[in-house]
């Protein structure tokens, strides 16, 4: 199924014509810079360019809650901040979005930042030291 297709999937069952499906398809895969992947198939595609494809369909129903595990995994830098910016550009438009990373770089975006080590949440100097240690 083509990317276009793959994203507008979900809607389908939502009653919305075939028209405004692939609209709104279109429409997501410009804001995860996919438009040059729009009729290619998921094995025509990188990883990072599936995982886009996933996120843009994850979407494409403006859900109001986001939980992201990992969103930007598989991407290069400026792909990841991309899938970053666009999820922040969702928070500040009301949307609830939870984002799950080890990326550390990517809690620039977050209004909240929640640490975890060892399973526990801890604050971010008992992380950030613990952290340290670990790299010694």
């Amino acid at each position: 199924m083509p990317a276009e297709e793959n994203i507008a999937f979900p809607l389908r069952f939502a009653g919305i014509s075939k028209a405004q499906r692939l609209a709104r398809s279109t429409e997501l895969l410009e804001k995860v810079g996919l438009t040059d992947r729009i009729g290619h198939k998921p094995t025509e595609l990188s990883g990072g360019q599936q995982q886009r494809v996933a996120v843009a369909r994850a979407l494409v129903n403006d859900p109001p809650l986001i939980l992201a595990d990992e969103p930007t995994g598989n991407l290069d830098s400026s792909s990841g901040f991309a899938i970053m910016e666009l999820l922040s550009e969702l928070q500040k438009n009301g949307k609830t979005v939870v984002v799950v990373t080890h990326d550390q770089r990517m809690t620039q975006f977050a209004t909240n930042t929640i640490f975890l080590l060892d399973g526990n949440v801890v604050t971010e100097a008992e992380f950030l030291k613990a952290t340290q240690l670990q790299r010694k």
